[in-house]
């Protein structure tokens, strides 16, 4: 039976972020959708982040705020607010991220559009041929993401995911700063996908984010892509797969003589870092 209005969960993981904290939750409540639940869980901060959280929590009964005993780390924090949730569907938006005003409402309608589909993906480019939002299917969602304009680099701010869906899949796999990136290969491998657009969160850029650091991550990115494109799960044909990780290879010797030519050290070595993963690729 559909339900006109379902419950949404809408996630925010904390960690040190008194400067933003305030500013997110605020952009949640001021949500048109009003069928939420506001769930925040602290990594053990040592500002003030619970302490301005608390305050909101006192002012709204859909606010729930949980303090972790020990600190877990980003990805398997953002699998204990799902623990908690009990929406069809769940939100994340980051402590020092914003959702706009209509965000949720857009998010929930989009999907309800599609009941087949398992999460969806917001904060894409635009795509010429057909207006958003869309649906795709496991083999057109990795075809999409390689030979297309690409959904898997993006961050769990562009998700809503159903919380079923989630719980099947085992929550996102404990992988510093690449988990979304492989947790968005394993979904896709099973589940449909609906594309939406811009303008319905923003992600805030600022010196304390760890992706400021993502360099000493570039061979973990690119393993989980070989791994996935050679999973015997992946939806792709066997050629298909092992097409993208030939051009891959090749794509990657030609930046690194790029990097020669403009004497580019730092350029060349992150080449060689990623290129290294394809050792066994023939």
């Amino acid at each position: 039976m559909k339900v006109e209005n379902p419950l949404i969960s809408v996630l925010i993981t904390s960690y040190n972020r008194e400067k933003y904290i305030g500013a997110a939750m605020e952009s949640v409540l001021a949500s048109t959708y009003t069928n939420f639940e506001l769930i925040v869980v602290d990594d053990g901060s040592k500002d003030k982040t619970v302490e301005i959280a608390r305050e909101y929590e006192r002012q709204d009964n859909r606010i729930q705020i949980f303090i972790n005993e020990k600190n877990l780390g980003d990805y398997p924090n953002r699998n204990k607010a799902a623990s908690y949730a009990k929406g069809k569907y769940l939100k994340y938006v980051d402590a020092d991220d914003y959702i706009y005003p209509w965000g949720l409402a857009l998010l929930v309608n989009m999907m309800e559009q599609f009941p087949e589909a398992g999460w969806g993906l917001c904060s894409l480019l635009q795509f010429v041929k057909k207006p958003y939002p869309f649906m795709l299917t496991p083999k057109e969602a990795y075809l999409y993401n390689y030979f297309g304009l690409g959904i898997f680099h993006k961050a769990p701010l562009s998700a809503i995911i159903k919380k079923e869906v989630f719980d099947k899949a085992g929550g996102f796999a404990p992988i510093r700063m690449a988990g979304d990136f492989e947790m968005w290969h394993r979904l896709a491998q099973k589940y449909n996908v609906v594309l939406m657009p811009d303008g319905i969160v923003w992600y805030r850029e600022h010196g304390e984010q760890e992706y400021n650091h993502h360099r000493g991550f570039i061979p973990v990115y690119e393993k989980i892509k070989i791994d996935y494109l050679i999973d015997t799960l992946c939806p792709l044909d066997n050629d298909v797969a092992k097409d993208i990780l030939i051009r891959s290879k090749r794509k990657l010797r030609k930046e690194i003589f790029k990097g020669i030519l403009k004497m580019n050290k730092d350029y060349i070595q992150d080449n060689l870092i990623r290129l290294r993963q394809y050792k066994n690729v023939q």
